[in-house]
């Protein structure tokens, strides 16, 4: 035994599971099980001990469990691998956007503005906590001299929220600059406890200046083999662990993500695909009843993309009622130049659409959602100064990281996961 290693029974008491040691040796090929190197150490000290309250011991750890200790759960395996992932995700996604000659832009987290026309934002401001010192005003119209909240007080001088998508903003610079992407977090007031849903979550949206709906079917394709193929080369071991303990049908089904072109179809004959199997024992669905017109739940869109085609498909030109008012309208007045893009146990994991650039169309569509002209002045501004054709499409980046790593629960594919009641770490 080395003399410098002549306290080593006293050192290895103080090494629990957990416990930081740094050590100084010789690399060897490794003789144990399931490891080809180890370190034959002359010299190794305690840098942080730990003791056995710790919560990782050696044993599995349930998902669930795991959830309520986030600030220590990147140590296990399962989610450093997804972390390490997502990562190398995030660098293939820049890499993608520069080498197609898009710029990055970094649109505001903070707006006036609601992108999708849904209402579910959160709302910012600095107003008091104290109710009987917030600033009200009379509402328009209001019986009874019912007040309402003075957002004239508040910091923006208006209601101001967080933001539920960078897109608009990125159309003022893609009419500018060509080719633009955002890539940052955004954020949704929906009271939802399903496993495809966050609070606050990373959207990537390209928009592409002279572009119509088939040219972002064309890139989103592109991106997304881009972004799986190179994810798989960097982090290969954490792919073995993943089709290892995961998901067993994993590798092959991101082989056929990137080795086959996407299938397209339009949403009428979607429809009437899954009309047709529904018809065939309508007790095996939730929801049994699609018609035109319908907003496909996720079981008609894994259907579409785990059992008819097989493999990641676009449905696209949705009934324009379902859609949000800045898609461009179709010329059979019935649909708009919209597109998801669903793939093999997830469902949707893009949705995009051609941009209604004609002034006069664009104005109808606000005030048949109710849209306020005054709060969209500047969008409306790009079709009244040098109009261009645009398009483009948004990805969640959480479900991303869930396609590619087999990841079930999207809470597990972000660090500090927020969602109705958990606003932990």
């Amino acid at each position: 035994e080395s003399e410098r290693m002549k306290d080593y029974d006293a050192v290895i008491a103080r090494v629990g599971t957990g416990a930081a040691v740094a050590a100084r040796g010789t690399v060897v090929r490794s003789k144990g099980k399931g490891q080809l190197y180890e370190v034959q150490a002359t010299e190794m000290e305690v840098i942080g001990e730990c003791d056995e309250s710790y919560p990782l011991q050696k044993k599995r750890h349930s998902l669930e469990f795991l959830r309520t200790i986030a600030h220590l759960r990147p140590r296990t395996n399962t989610i450093g691998a997804v972390a390490r992932v997502r990562s190398a995700l995030a660098q293939a996604t820049h890499a993608f956007f520069e080498s197609e000659g898009f710029h990055y832009v970094q649109t505001p987290l903070i707006t006036a503005s609601d992108c999708e026309g849904a209402g579910e934002m959160f709302r910012v401001s600095t107003l008091p906590a104290a109710v009987d010192k917030l600033p009200t005003v009379s509402e328009a119209g209001a019986e009874g001299g019912a007040r309402i909240m003075d957002f004239s007080e508040d910091f923006f001088g208006k209601a101001a929220f967080l933001t539920v998508s960078g897109q608009l903003a990125a159309e003022t610079y893609a009419c500018a600059l060509g080719n633009v992407y955002t890539f940052g977090p955004t954020f949704r007031a929906e009271n939802s406890q399903t496993q495809r849903h966050l609070a606050e979550f990373h959207m990537i949206e390209p928009e592409m200046a002279f572009a119509e709906l088939s040219d972002v079917m064309d890139n989103a394709e592109a991106y997304v083999k881009y972004v799986v193929r190179t994810a798989r080369e960097r982090c290969a071991d954490d792919f073995d662990f993943f089709c290892n303990f995961v998901d067993k049908g994993l590798g092959a089904r991101l082989d056929a993500l990137v080795d086959s072109p996407f299938a397209r179809v339009p949403y009428s004959e979607a429809v009437e695909l899954l009309r047709a199997e529904i018809a065939r024992d309508p007790s095996k669905w939730e929801f049994p009843q699609v018609q035109f017109g319908s907003d496909l739940a996720s079981e008609h869109e894994r259907w579409l993309a785990e059992e008819h085609f097989g493999r990641p498909v676009f449905v696209y030109n949705y009934p324009r009622e379902i859609k949000s008012f800045y898609m461009r309208d179709n010329d059979d007045g019935k649909t708009v130049a919209a597109m998801d893009l669903l793939v093999p146990g997830v469902g949707e994991l893009i949705g995009g659409s051609q941009r209604e650039e004609r002034l006069d169309t664009l104005r109808k569509k606000m005030a048949e959602g109710g849209l306020r002209e005054d709060d969209y002045w500047w969008y409306l501004d790009l079709r009244k100064y040098g109009t261009v054709p645009h398009a483009g499409y948004g990805l969640g980046f959480e479900r991303l990281v869930c396609y590619v790593t087999g990841t079930s629960n999207i809470r597990d594919a972000i660090a500090f996961p927020r969602y109705p009641g958990g606003c932990e770490f």
